[in-house]
């Protein structure tokens, strides 16, 4: 897809391996996915100049319920991708100022850092920012 990110990289599941779940993306998934990369995380990893990992990104339907994820998941389109880098907080704050996106959370972590970042990029990005934390709601940042 680009020099910092594959398509395996944004498909690999170990929960899929270990049960066995196809998780290829079709045609328009994987296009999804490739405006993800284009857009959102290549941008950010140019500016960090570091790795940035890709921690769970396209889900099949299945995989989807199997894990127990949103049934409306921007995952299951390829829209959406989790990322965690060497500073989650200054990614967050990157993607918010600098980028266009779709979705941009704050995953759990506390007031100094995320745990992790979730980020979409779909045709008609609505630039909502919101946080959750522990057993709260979504709610905006």
């Amino acid at each position: 897809m680009t020099d910092n990110f594959t398509l395996n990289e944004l498909t690999r599941s170990m929960t899929a391996k270990r049960l066995g779940i196809d998780n290829t993306p079709n045609c328009e998934q994987t296009l999804n996915l490739k405006a993800l990369v284009l857009k959102v995380l290549q941008p950010a990893r140019d500016f960090f100049n570091k790795p940035i990992t890709v921690t769970s990104g396209f889900r099949s339907d299945y995989l989807n319920r199997r894990i127990g994820g949103a049934k409306n998941s921007q995952h299951t389109t390829g829209e959406a991708a989790d990322l965690m880098c060497s500073d989650n907080k200054k990614l967050f704050l990157y993607i918010k100022t600098y980028l266009d996106f779709d979705q941009l959370i704050w995953e759990y972590g506390d007031d100094n850092k995320p745990e992790w970042v979730h980020v979409s990029y779909s045709k008609e990005n609505r630039k909502e920012v919101l946080i959750k934390r522990n057993n709260e709601h979504y709610k905006p940042y």
